[in-house]
């Protein structure tokens, strides 16, 4: 019962925290408006035009927090507040995404490593919910359970690999954003602080999704470990 609370019920409750910090550092810092009131497509526009980068398109796209660099098709989405808004919230997340533009113009190592794992995480994020949602049933009731949990394990383990490989990722991203905001002169330092408050609360959650999945994987192996030692 208490490795279970600590793999599972701890990770998850990092979780819904990291959630609510972004969530509330965001909704705090979108009501407070730059100074120089660019928007945040101005920014991104500006940062990645200083790295170079005339060739990405940047669009709008519904809901709230949906902001992602797409490296294949070249495209900078950025939802609608972030687009159009003048905030620290906004201009830190624009330019955080063309951040990344920015990794795939110079081919940051790491991002690239990342990108070829999006296949196989995609498969394999399929196959650890399928797992973790009717692999007890088939451990206990079926022969071949173990081997059933077995796969899951291992479909878990690159989940976790891919969710490591995206810190440095989304971290260096924020790196970049943060000193080219300055640089430019998109925002004066003493704002920095809203913008540093949202970015960093955003990289929690990456924190927190690589420590769900990595109290799961051990939770799982635990489990596998006490068939084994069982037959």
């Amino acid at each position: 019962m208490l490795i279970w609370i600590i793999l599972i019920i701890v990770p998850m409750l990092f979780g819904l925290y990291a959630q609510m910090k972004v969530h509330s550092a965001y909704n705090k810092n979108v009501q407070i408006p730059s100074r120089g009131r660019l928007t945040g497509r101005e920014a991104a526009e500006a940062v990645m035009r200083s790295a170079g980068i005339n060739n990405v398109e940047i669009v709008e796209v519904p809901g709230q927090l949906t902001d992602h660099y797409d490296p294949v098709h070249r495209r900078l989405a950025l939802s609608e507040h972030n687009y159009s808004g003048t905030s620290l919230a906004a201009l830190g997340v624009a330019a955080h995404e063309a951040g990344h533009a920015i990794q795939h113009k110079v081919g940051y190592s790491m991002m690239k490593f990342r990108q070829t794992m999006v296949p196989m995480t995609q498969i394999a994020s399929g196959v650890a919910n399928f797992v973790l949602i009717f692999g007890m049933w088939f451990a206990f009731y079926m022969r071949g359970g173990l081997t059933f949990l077995t796969i899951g394990a291992v479909a878990l383990a690159v989940v976790c690999l891919f969710q490591l490989v995206t810190l440095p990722v989304e971290f260096d991203a924020s790196r970049r954003a943060k000193a080219q905001l300055v640089n430019l002169g998109i925002v004066d330092r003493d704002e920095m602080e809203g913008v540093n408050e949202t970015l960093d609360a955003a990289g929690l959650t990456y924190v927190a999704a690589l420590v769900a999945s990595l109290g799961t994987l051990l939770h799982l192996l635990l489990i596998i470990s006490g068939n084994r030692r069982n037959d």
